[in-house]
C-alpha cells in the first residue's frame, strides 16, 4: 500500500480514487465527496471519445465542473484511433489532470461499438489504440480493466504488460469477470496477481463498503490504492473514514448526518444543473444512499415516484423524520447492478 501516489505531475494523496459511475460521478456528487474529505483523485462519468468534440462543456452534464474539483481524471471509451486525438484536445482544454482509458466496461451498448471490455479481447487492436492515446497527451494516462472473460492468467497478464509497455502509468483492476454481477464477491487475490506482473501502480476496485473491507482488500491484494464506486455513494463519508483510519490523515471526523448530507446533495444538484437535469440524478443517488437505512426502500420508492425535485425533497424529509436515529448500515440492501464502467 502506497502512502501517496505520484504520476508525472499528478499527486494522489491519499491513494483513494472515486470510480466513474454513469449518472452519479458528476459535479454535484464530486463536490459532496470533496466537502467530506479524504478523496485523492476524482473521476468523471464515462465519456465517449467520438462524442466529446460535439459536447458543450457548459451544459453537457458529464462535463460540468467547478475549479474546486481537482485533481480530476476524465474517463473515455473509444474504438477508433481517429476519435482519440480530437477527444483528448477537448479534455486538455477542460483542464483535465489525467485521462483514464476504459478497457473494462461490460455494458452491451459500449461493447457493440468495439469499446470497453471488448478491447481487452483484441490485444493487437487495443495496443494500437493505447499507443496512439499515449502520443496524443502529455497528461498522466491510466487504464481501468476487469479480469477478463474467464479466470485465466495469461490473457490478463498479456493485457497488463501491453498497457505498461505502451505508456499507461496506472492500472485499476475491477476484480470481477466481465459477466459477473456486482452481487458476486470480488476476487481481490487476482488484483494481487496483476500487482506482481507490472511495475506501475495498481488500484484495487470492487466490493469496498467499509474500513474493514478496505483493510482486507489491501491485505489480500497488496495494491497501491483503492477505487470506491457504490460504497462511496452509499456512504459518501467513506473516503474520509479510510483516509483517517488507514492512511492516518489528520482530517476532521466525517459528517454522517444523513438528512443533512441528502439536503446538501440536492442543493449541489440545483447549483450544478439545469432544472430538467436534476431529478434523474437525484433518483440515481437516492437508490444507493437509501440503503443505509433499515427501511430505505421506502425512501427510494418515494423519491422514484416524485415528479419534481421539490416533491422528492419533501418526501425525503418526511422519511427522515420517521426514521429518526436509525443507524447507518455498512452496505447496500440489494444487488441491483450499477452502471459502473
Amino acid at each position: 500500500m502506497a502512502s501517496v501516489l505520484r504520476i508525472r505531475d499528478l499527486v494522489i494523496d491519499p491513494p483513494l480514487v472515486l470510480a466513474p459511475m454513469a449518472g452519479i460521478t458528476h459535479s454535484a456528487f464530486r463536490r459532496l465527496v470533496l466537502e467530506l474529505g479524504g478523496v485523492g483523485l476524482l473521476t468523471s462519468e464515462m465519456l465517449s471519445a467520438r462524442g466529446l468534440p460535439q459536447d458543450r462543456p457548459a451544459t453537457t452534464p458529464a462535463l460540468v465542473r467547478t475549479p474546486a474539483e481537482r485533481p480530476l481524471a476524465f474517463q473515455v471509451f473509444f474504438a477508433a484511433a481517429a476519435d482519440i486525438g480530437p477527444a483528448f484536445e477537448v479534455l486538455h482544454r477542460l483542464g483535465a489532470d489525467a485521462i483514464d482509458l476504459n478497457l473494462g466496461c461490460p455494458a452491451p451498448q459500449v461493447r457493440r461499438h468495439g469499446a470497453g471490455s471488448r478491447l481487452a479481447g483484441d490485444l493487437d487492436h487495443a495496443r494500437g489504440l493505447v499507443r496512439h492515446a499515449r502520443v496524443c497527451t502529455h497528461l498522466p494516462l491510466s487504464a481501468k480493466i476487469r479480469l477478463g472473460e474467464r479466470l485465466e492468467e495469461q490473457p490478463l497478464a498479456d493485457l497488463c504488460h501491453m498497457l505498461e509497455d505502451e505508456g499507461v502509468e496506472m492500472i485499476t483492476v475491477h476484480a470481477r469477470l466481465r459477466k459477473e454481477p456486482y452481487g458476486r464477491p470480488p476476487r481481490w487475490d487476482w488484483i494481487g496477481r496483476v500487482k506482481s506482473w507490472v511495475g506501475v501502480p495498481v488500484i484495487g476496485n470492487g466490493g469496498i463498503f467499509s474500513v474493514e473491507d478496505a483493510r482486507r482488500c489491501l491485505a489480500i491484494s497488496g495494491c497501491d490504492g483503492l477505487m470506491l464506486g457504490r460504497g462511496a455513494v452509499v456512504r459518501p463519508w467513506l473516503f474520509a473514514e479510510l483516509a483517517r483510519e488507514i492512511h492516518g490523515r489528520k482530517i476532521p471526523v466525517p459528517a454522517t448526518d444523513r438528512p443533512a448530507l441528502y439536503r446538501r446533495f440536492v442543493d449541489l444538484l440545483e447549483e450544478s444543473f439545469l432544472p430538467e437535469r436534476r431529478l434523474g440524478r437525484l433518483k440515481e443517488f437516492t437508490h444507493y444512499f437509501a440503503s443505509t437505512y433499515t427501511y430505505g426502500h421506502w425512501l427510494a420508492r418515494a423519491v422514484q415516484a416524485s415528479r419534481t425535485v421539490e416533491e422528492a425533497r419533501e418526501r425525503a424529509a418526511a422519511f427522515f423524520a420517521s426514521a429518526g436515529a436509525d443507524e447507518p448500515s455498512p452496505g447496500p440492501s440489494d444487488h441491483r447492478p450499477e452502471r459502473h464502467p
